[in-house]
């Protein structure tokens, strides 16, 4: 015969030896419904079981442990990109085997970097994936940016150009609509700010070149590096860019405003006008 549930509890005191009542129970019953074993009861109530595989038997604690075994042992390049998105997903759904879950988000959207960089309501459109793991894991994507900004800030930007490209591909790359940027510099080449002007579709952001001089003279800029992105992927200046540039050059010049680049992001790669000699 069933237990009642102030038998149940009885149970759970006189075997465990730990204080709790029928709420304590139902705290530490596992994910199928059940009520754990009386010393896995004493374990969950002092903070030391670790929680329970899926209802369908899934082992994948286990291979969680393996995973971090292989991370710590070998450092991130003998992950692939669904195995590192798995040890982050280890924290954001922490009982789940989200194995699945990294997969299906990687089949998605490319690569780590793609996810990562993929705007919220897309990420929720995969299996699993609610609006609290889609704003952390653009929490991610946040830091990878400010620290990657922090390699050029203080800096003489002109001699620390990879670590410009590796900002601007991270801020930039998987952005869904064009964005303009540009990138404020002083007399020693030093960034002074870094400012998105304008955002547009997915084939145009319009640009005001009045504007973009206007505002590198409010900062007592004497230089800037104009940047937009193509979510098309491919990087390759259109007509209308290069009239753009040339329109912003020719009205700077005379006012003493240098544009030292025009660099164009896609996801794989990018585009320097100056590397072109379209400046």
């Amino acid at each position: 015969m069933a237990k009642s549930p102030a038998d149940q509890t009885t149970l759970f005191n006189s075997e465990t030896g730990v204080e709790g009542d029928s709420n304590d129970l139902a705290e530490v019953m596992d994910e199928r419904g059940f009520f754990a074993e009386p010393r896995q009861v004493a374990k969950k109530m002092k903070g030391e079981l670790t929680p329970a595989p899926d209802a369908d038997g899934a082992h994948y604690l286990g291979h969680r442990e393996r995973l971090r075994a292989k991370y710590r042992d070998n450092g991130d390049a003998a992950l692939a990109d669904y195995e590192l998105l798995e040890l982050l997903l280890f924290r954001l759904i922490p009982r789940r085997d989200t194995k699945p879950i990294a997969k299906a988000l990687i089949a998605r959207f490319g690569t780590f970097g793609g996810v990562i960089g993929a705007p919220v309501a897309l990420l929720q459109e995969v299996k699993g994936v609610g609006e609290a793991v889609a704003l952390d894991l653009k929490l991610i994507a946040s830091a990878s940016q400010r620290m990657l900004k922090s390699e050029i800030r203080n800096k003489q930007v002109l001699g620390s150009w990879s670590s410009v490209i590796d900002y601007c591909h991270a801020a930039m790359a998987h952005e869904s609509r064009e964005q303009f940027r540009i990138l404020f510099l002083d007399k020693r080449n030093v960034l002074i700010a870094d400012e998105v002007q304008g955002q547009g579709t997915v084939d145009h952001t319009p640009v005001y070149p009045r504007e973009v001089v206007r505002r590198a003279l409010e900062l007592s800029s004497t230089a800037i590096i104009l940047v937009h992105n193509h979510p098309s992927g491919d990087p390759t200046p259109s007509r209308a860019d290069i009239d753009m540039t040339k329109t912003i050059v020719d009205t700077a010049k005379p006012l003493g405003i240098a544009v030292h680049d025009h660099i164009i992001i896609g996801k794989d790669g990018h585009v320097s006008f100056k590397g072109l000699r379209l400046i």
